[in-house]
């Protein structure tokens, strides 16, 4: 393995030479967006003040965009966060608290109903995060929510009507879970769920706070007892096996989980795991093809900052950052931490790269939760947006200190090896700032533009809508298993248009606690037709399309090619 200054003298000559390649891509208008809770028929966020000195009080949430009836429009899941008082209301435990989630359905319209109730949706508790699979196979995406000391399962049976099958599945974990997501780790056809989970707390009898956070009296995770984690293997049946001891993902040292994305990291083909671990260095499992994983984290650069510091890890994401076939990675942090950017390095693993691309020093004050790489304005790279907040309210009393509301920090991939702020002409922090978490991504009115979901503490969602102007050509793919899993979670597809390959993976489950479209999309510049679409199924089996048009969202069957399109509107002439 090469000495950690010669790989990162390396890292800098690879950006330095991205710099001067000519693109295949244009330069676009800057991004920007703007909220749309009111046009979309969505309550309005409001103030929130509500005090928060405990750690249960600061940790949700979560939010899905997923389609729950096929009919092509996106609708928003929600995680429910809770207070102390309704949480103890009917005596905790599974009476007590809130619905773990809200469910809001697109209309032909453009407008959003909540449809919670009617959707059966009615499991009470403290939620914390949300991610979306069809775990049977009936094409039908189903929800599952994390929870404090109960989640829950939630079975499609169509036109957005759900049953709770969380005890018949043998998936209703206790304690603190918090992340979650789904991968085929064995191939067999059904997908797996794995559920990390965060400190030991008991919500009922909640002792004197004996931690401070700059002089404030506020619970803190520091020095406190985290909990195992769990991988439910699918037997296809409907049930699911606790299989974490025996995959050695159980985390019996206790850290502190948070979010999670799987991916194949190594290129064989294989699902592996990235666990974001609170204050503590976190997990990167690599499964070794028999069921088992192991932990390289820490020989692979991914464990820790290229400090060697272990940070406060919150959200995850992965992505090709750099056009170079393999899946890099970010992690979002706690306050006066930059966030992580571990660029792949091959066999040499991963180098921080975070101050050589520049998304150090705008990050670095803010409690950053909630993020994602995403092409916003379709000229072929990927962009990157970052939800903060601070967990504690009376941080707004220290003169000096972040407040309580912090901003989006919004980066524009330059093509050149490196992310310029866009942050500020954005619209993204036009309103009234909130204390955000989680974001999911997806093509929200289907125009084409990825836009994205965040939540909001103690305060309805905010849709943020793409308008960027400009933007260039692109294409979305929604995939479907024949022989892999119906959804096609873990496929991977690579796209090569104008001499430029782009690479992206069906996740379910990223960001922080949250669920993006699983449709896969690609920004494609002035290119209007994709030369080559190459399909790695979840079962390891490669389909390959070519001349494929772009502006359309494209359905493509295993083992059938597109069997459908949907064109997009046309790209305004620049």
């Amino acid at each position: 393995m090469l000495k950690p200054g010669l790989r990162m003298r390396l890292s800098l000559i690879a950006l330095w030479l991205l710099s001067v390649t000519p693109l295949a891509f244009t330069q676009a208008s800057p991004l920007h967006f703007h909220s749309a809770n009111k046009e979309l028929g969505l309550p309005v966020p409001g103030p929130e003040s509500s005090e928060k000195k405990y750690i249960i009080q600061q940790m949700s949430g979560g939010v899905a965009l997923f389609d729950c009836d096929n009919d092509g429009r996106l609708d928003i899941a929600v995680a429910n966060d809770s207070t102390l008082d309704r949480y103890r209301s009917e005596s905790g435990r599974k009476d007590g608290g809130d619905p773990l989630i809200t469910l809001y359905h697109q209309g032909a319209d453009g407008k959003f109903t909540d449809i919670t109730k009617a959707a059966g949706l009615t499991r009470k508790g403290w939620s914390m995060g949300i991610s979306v699979a069809d775990y049977d196979n009936d094409g039908l995406l189903d929800i599952y929510v994390t929870g404090y000391n109960g989640n829950a399962l939630y079975h499609n049976l169509g036109n957005c009507k759900f049953e709770d099958v969380t005890d018949k599945a043998g998936v209703d974990v206790g304690g603190f879970a918090t992340g979650s997501g789904w991968a085929d780790y064995d191939r067999d056809g059904y997908v797996d769920l794995f559920v990390s989970r965060y400190i030991h707390s008991d919500v009922l009898n909640l002792g004197k706070i004996t931690t401070n956070y700059k002089g404030l009296e506020a619970e803190a995770p520091w020095g406190m007892r985290g909990e195992s984690d769990f991988l439910f293997h699918n037997r296809g049946n409907g049930t699911f096996e606790d299989v974490s001891k025996k995959a050695g993902v159980n985390d019996p040292e206790g850290h502190i989980g948070l979010g999670v994305v799987w991916g194949d990291y190594d290129n064989d083909g294989w699902p592996d795991l990235y666990v974001a671990n609170d204050t503590e260095p976190n997990y990167l499992y690599r499964n070794k093809h028999d069921g088992t994983f192991e932990d390289i984290a820490l020989l692979s650069g991914a464990a820790v900052s290229g400090e060697g510091k272990a940070m406060g890890s919150m959200g995850v994401d992965a992505a090709d950052v750099f056009h170079e076939g393999w899946l890099d990675l970010t992690v979002a942090t706690f306050g006066y931490q930059a966030i992580e950017l571990h660029r792949y390095n091959g066999t040499d693993g991963y180098s921080d790269v975070t101050w050589a691309v520049k998304t150090g020093q705008p990050t670095f004050r803010w409690v950053k939760w909630g993020l994602g790489f995403v092409d916003f304005d379709n000229d072929g790279w990927l962009d990157l947006v970052v939800a903060a907040g601070h967990i504690y309210t009376a941080i707004d009393t220290l003169p000096g200190e972040p407040a309580y509301r912090e901003p989006f920090v919004l980066f524009r991939n330059n093509g050149k090896g490196s992310f310029d702020d866009a942050s500020s002409a954005s619209g993204l922090n036009d309103d009234p700032l909130q204390s955000r978490r989680g974001i999911a991504f997806g093509d929200i009115n289907n125009d084409g533009n990825i836009d994205f979901v965040v939540f909001n503490q103690s305060q309805p969602p905010t849709v943020f809508l793409n308008d960027t102007k400009g933007n260039g050509h692109r294409v979305l793919f929604k995939l479907e298993g024949t022989k892999s899993n119906r959804a096609a979670i873990g496929a991977r597809i690579t796209v090569t248009a104008g001499g430029v390959r782009q690479m992206s993976e069906v996740k379910a489950g990223n960001s922080y606690l949250s669920q993006s479209d699983l449709r896969q999309h690609f920004g494609l510049g002035k290119e209007t037709k994709i030369a080559k679409v190459e399909i790695r199924w979840p079962n390891g089996n490669i389909e390959t399309l070519t001349d494929v048009a772009a502006d359309a969202i494209h359905t493509v069957v295993e083992g059938k090619g597109i069997t459908h399109s949907t064109p997009l509107p046309a790209v305004p002439a620049n």
